[in-house]
């Protein structure tokens, strides 16, 4: 498979952010693992979506990348910044066209016992440590409220990952210095998180909002009364107005998505779904013995 991250979620180096969102989305929710025990095949492509989606919705990252300065795991070309036209040696030869420098040569020639008609070969300075790429997946309260969530690094290690509040499907989360060891003295590599919100049966998100649909029995409905909601933060009490019909929607302030950074709270939108539930007798007979108009008669003056 395309270790281009472009090619792992069928982009091409055009595509907007929203295409790569789209992409990710589509691509982890088909081989997540979950939804495929046991292939690992799909196992190994969903960690290459997910790879790919942590580099390109990191503008940065992805410009440095389209500028071929960091590859598809997110570390620093071999010399970077490009070489010399020109570089003499010791004996004054000139190794010209754009190609190697004499620091270049020495490294080469650095391999072969320190010869090369006097080049030294430099030592490499600190390098930062390769990123990590991981997934993980919460739950829909948790994406809207915040929360704690454990992943387990190779090794067995354990860590805490901190989830703000209206996290979105696909966002990626940097923790840094979480990645691979950096070579000398070199900082470490940051873990990326590819974030997956789980699907809620109760709730769906728009935005900041949230919105879900709750039956209501007939009595209340006519008459109005208080009936409890479950919102992702816990249970509230809410009054359904008199002659409130199946279809009508009624907002709770603030208990939305929790408020966050400059962000204030979303709302919560409940649509009112009327249930009939158990028949009361005395209804059943109002209603048989209601009628509209009584029995049909002729018109005045016609048969």
């Amino acid at each position: 498979m395309s270790k281009d991250p472009y090619e792992v979620l069928g982009l091409t180096r055009t595509a907007s952010q929203d295409d790569i969102r789209k992409a990710y989305r589509k691509l982890a929710k088909k081989y997540h693992p979950d939804l495929n025990p046991g292939d690992k095949v799909a196992e190994e492509r969903f960690k290459a979506i997910g790879a790919a989606n942590a580099l390109l919705s990191d503008e940065a990252q992805r410009a440095r990348y389209d500028r071929g300065e960091i590859d598809e795991t997110g570390q620093e070309k071999g010399f970077a910044g490009g070489y010399r036209d020109h570089a003499e040696g010791p004996q004054g030869f000139h190794y010209g066209g754009g190609q190697f420098s004499e620091e270049d040569l020495g490294d080469i020639f650095g391999m072969f016992g320190g010869g090369g008609g006097g080049f030294r070969r430099r030592p490499q300075g600190p390098m930062k440590g390769a990123d990590r790429q991981y997934a993980l997946t919460v739950s829909f309260p948790v994406s809207v409220n915040g929360g704690t969530e454990r992943i387990t690094l190779p090794g067995g290690t354990q860590l805490d990952v901190k989830i703000p509040p209206g996290i979105t499907d696909g966002q990626v989360m940097r923790l840094r210095g979480k990645g691979d060891a950096g070579q000398q003295g070199g900082p470490a590599g940051d873990a990326l998180i590819t974030i997956t919100v789980a699907p809620d049966s109760t709730y769906t998100r728009d935005g900041n909002d949230i919105r879900m649909s709750l039956p209501v029995d007939l009595k209340t409905a006519v008459l109005g009364g208080s009936i409890t909601i479950p919102t992702p933060a816990g249970s509230v009490k809410m009054n359904v107005p008199a002659h409130s019909d199946s279809g009508s929607v009624l907002r709770l302030r603030g208990r939305g998505v929790k408020a966050h950074g400059k962000t204030e709270a979303g709302n919560l939108y409940v649509k009112l779904v009327v249930t009939l539930g158990k028949i009361d007798p005395a209804l059943e007979e109002f209603l048989r013995n209601d009628t509209a108009g009584g029995k049909a008669e002729p018109a005045e003056g016609k048969a």
